[in-house]
């Protein structure tokens, strides 16, 4: 796919996102973590697992890159969490900046989750999966909550219409209760209307009910809501 700037991303960025920013993003409550088996799917070098596993929520994270050794990837997630703050800092014109304050205040958020990723990857290695969409290695309705964010729809540049499709029902089957995507926009900022209505359809007639529901976070401009993957009985 052509940007008209000529930015493009050459590979998939890992971010390490804070609870805050989960909380924000797929409007979590006390509720929704407490007591609850969790996916987090990509779950990158977030520290969501970490976080929220302290407030009773039973966490499972899910990406390739939790092949690599730990040692490895504790230090690579620093590294590669600064690229993409740095992304962001450079493209900065693309964002909003009010909830973070700053593009420092971004920063250091997402260095000290990136540190908590690291420390949560070396003490809790059961927590971290190594696996990838659309194919996921758990029963059916394993988890009573399911959360995804910048993986789907952010890279739809080089993730096409049926891999979005198939990922989605296996996030689907897996789930018990509700699968929670954010953004429903492109990592420019680009909108994807065509596709999600593609998808809904598509997905409604294997019997799975959607629903768009607006966020009280947007960080990309027009980037305030998710793709909510309704439970089936």
């Amino acid at each position: 796919m052509h940007h008209a700037d000529g930015e493009v991303l050459g590979e998939f960025l890992v971010s390490a996102r804070s609870l805050a920013e989960y909380r924000a993003m797929f409007q979590l409550s006390d509720d929704d973590l407490s007591g609850r088996r969790i996916l987090d799917c990509p779950g990158g070098a977030a520290s969501f697992t970490a976080e929220a596993s302290t407030l009773g929520a039973t966490v499972t994270a899910v990406d390739p890159i939790y092949a690599r050794s730990t040692t490895a990837l504790a230090e690579d997630a620093v590294t590669e969490n600064d690229r993409a703050v740095a992304w962001a800092a450079a493209n900065a014109h693309r964002y909003r900046w009010d909830w973070y304050g700053s593009p420092g205040g971004h920063a250091a958020i997402r260095r000290g989750a990136a540190r908590r990723f690291a420390a949560d990857l070396r003490a809790e290695p059961h927590r971290y999966i190594a696996a990838s969409l659309p194919e996921l290695p758990f029963p059916d309705k394993s988890f009573d909550l399911t959360l995804s964010s910048h993986l789907l729809f952010s890279y739809a540049d080089r993730l096409d219409a049926e891999f979005h499709l198939a990922a989605l029902h296996e996030l689907s089957r897996v789930t018990d209760g509700e699968a929670r995507l954010y953004p429903l926009l492109d990592y420019t900022g680009g909108a994807l209307d065509e596709l999600i209505g593609y998808l809904r359809t598509e997905l409604r007639d294997k019997g799975v009910h959607t629903a768009v529901r607006k966020v009280r976070y947007e960080f990309h401009h027009g980037a305030d809501t998710m793709l909510v993957l309704q439970p089936t009985s």
